[in-house]
This record gives C-alpha cells, structure tokens and sequence, in this order.
C-alpha cells in the first residue's frame, strides 16, 4: 500500500497521512479538499442472490456506472462540506436536508448516499456472509461481540445547553474507522467502516408518504436532483416492479393489506398479505428480504404510515441488537435531528 499525505491549508486535513489499500481512494472535491472513499465495482443482480440485470446503485440516469464510490467513513463538516477522514468524530445533530446539501456542496458527482447504495453493500455482505459489526452496545462495544471496541470519543448532551451545571448525559461514539476488522463491510481493513452502530446515517432516493414507498429511479438520487417533499421524481412500485405515479392502486405500502411486519420488529420477519406479490426491486433496495435466510440477524425494521417519512439506516451506539447493515427507519420526518443520527456522502462520476 502506497502512503499519501495530505497537507492543506485547513488545520482539519494537515499533515494527514494514510496507507491505503488498492481498492481505496483519495477524492478531491471542487476546493480540492480529500475524502477517503472505497471503490465499488458494478454487480449484478444475480451476484446478490437475485433476478434481474444490473443492481440499480450502479445505474444513475440511464447510464451504467462501472463503479460507485462510498466514503470509507462515517462523514464530518468542514466549512458546510462533508468529508470522509478517519479518527473523527462523525457528525451528528444533522437534518435530511442539511445532510443532503453537505455533500452536494462539494461538487459534481458528490452526494447522500442513496438507499440503492447502501441496499447493494448490504446484500453484498450478506451474500459474502461478512455482516459487519459494530459500535451498537454502549461500552461495550458490539452486542454479539462485547470484546470489540474502538477508540471511544464521549461527548455530553445537556440538559440544557446554557445550563453547563444543570446536568449531562454522556454517550460514547467512536471514531470514524478505529473498530476491528469485522466492523468493516467485507470484514477487512480495506472496507467501509461502521456501516453497523455508532450514528444512524440518512440515505437518499427513498421514502414513505402515507406508508407507500416511493423512490428515485434506480441511483438517478446520486445526482443533485429535487428530493423535496413536491418533487415529481417520486415513484411509487407497482407489484410487476414498476415504477408508476403515486397513489396508484395495488402499490407497495408497509401496512396492512400489503407489507405488514414494519412496526419495529427484525427485518427478516418483515411478510405480505394475502395475494400481495414483492417483486426484485424492493428486495433489491432492502426494503423486503431477499430470502428467508437467517444472516439478517435481528436487524430490525421501522415505518411510519402517516405522513412524509425519510430513511435512515445502520443502527447507533446504543441499537444493540436492533443494529445492522439491513436496519432501517422510515419513520422520521425530513427535519428531524438527534444525536444518534449522521450520514456519509458517495460519489459517482457524472
């Protein structure tokens, strides 16, 4: 592995220096600014146990992308930029919205990590039975495995933050990539690190409104497109795997009469109604299991069926066994904020 050094201007980034493995790289945004990213090579569908041609994450606006890129870190916030660099606190307190234009401020090609993103590494891991582990088990590191740890960064929430003296819980996040091997996507140093725990990370291109799942077009969410609450972007799933206009009848909805199962109970236990069929494009977004496999553990599942609800995925420093790579919560609205929540940015070349 070749070591880089990074020096800038910028007291965050100087004299960093990182050994990084082949399928690692340094992306400089528009400031010429470095994130660590992981490179992803194009897969298929049928690579993840699967129907179907290409995985969606790999397809932005009609056109197929030999690679994505992932930051290899949960992000922090420079100057309203997101940057991918280990040994940092990741941030936290951070809206959908905020999370969103964070990344879009570095440039073209930089972005939220989509849901397509982060669905097609899940079921990677899956299927190379690498589940991750993680900062899930307050001081104690992972909830199966208590003897991992990383290097623990406290940090005090007050009661009320002109009130130093009024009182303070503490929490333990862990800095960005200090785990072991097994709390990286493919159970190696050369991974994505804290996929599972530590803060909970937003993903873009997919919501509920109402309970009926709505989503951008296969990873065309990696472009800097509206991802409002009016955006016309939004498509509902037919059960043929359809993309069709919201509020068409017989869509997939979490709920009864469709998809029941999403009230906070583990992902794999996630069924359908009667005469309901799930097809590979929402098992292909971690939205249904692939199978009835017992590599999901009990990562558990979340929805909100009313209203407009936004997705965040992983599990946090204190989701014990709740936490995972197939963890999701679609249940907040798209200003919601907390100390367990941050996100990464991707990068696609447009």
């Amino acid at each position: 592995m070749a070591d880089i050094k990074l020096t800038t201007k910028d007291q965050m980034f100087e004299g960093l220096n990182l050994s990084l493995p082949p399928n690692n790289e340094i992306i400089l945004d528009d400031k010429g600014l470095p994130s660590v990213m992981v490179k992803i090579p194009k897969f298929s569908m049928s690579d993840v146990g699967l129907s179907g041609g290409t995985h969606p994450a790999f397809i932005v606006d009609g056109e197929e992308k030999p690679y994505i890129y992932i930051s290899k870190y949960q992000n922090i916030v420079v100057n309203d930029r997101a940057y991918s660099l280990p040994y940092k606190q990741p941030r936290n307190y951070v809206t959908f919205d905020q999370a969103r234009a964070y990344c879009e401020n570095k440039g073209e090609g930089w972005h939220l990590m989509t849901n397509a993103e982060w669905a097609a590494i899940a079921l990677w891991c899956k299927k190379h039975d690498c589940m991750p582990y993680g900062n899930n088990n307050y001081e104690y590191g992972d909830y199966y495995h208590t003897y991992d740890k990383g290097a623990p960064m406290p940090y005090r929430e007050y009661y009320d933050p002109e009130d130093p003296d009024g009182g303070y819980n503490e929490y333990t996040l862990t800095a960005t990539g200090s785990g072991p091997k097994d709390w990286f996507h493919n159970n190696d140093f050369s991974g994505i690190a804290d996929l599972n725990g530590n803060v909970n990370e937003w993903v873009g291109g997919v919501r509920l409104n109402n309970g009926e799942i709505q989503i951008i077009a296969n990873n065309d969410a990696a472009q800097a497109i509206d991802q409002s609450a009016s955006s016309t972007l939004w498509k509902a799933i037919a059960q043929n795997g359809s993309l069709v206009a919201p509020g068409t009848a017989g869509v997939l909805k979490y709920g009864a009469g469709s998809i029941v199962g999403a009230d906070g109970s583990p992902f794999k236990n996630l069924t359908t109604a009667g005469g309901v069929t799930i097809p590979a494009l929402a098992k292909a977004l971690a939205l249904f299991p692939a199978d009835e496999s017992s590599t999901y553990r009990d990562d558990y599942f979340y929805a909100e069926t009313s209203g407009e609800r936004l997705c965040f995925r992983g599990g946090y420093c204190r989701g014990n066994d709740s936490s995972g790579v197939f963890c999701a919560h679609l249940y907040y609205s798209r200003s919601f904020s907390g100390d367990y929540l941050g996100f990464r940015s991707a990068f696609v070349e447009l």
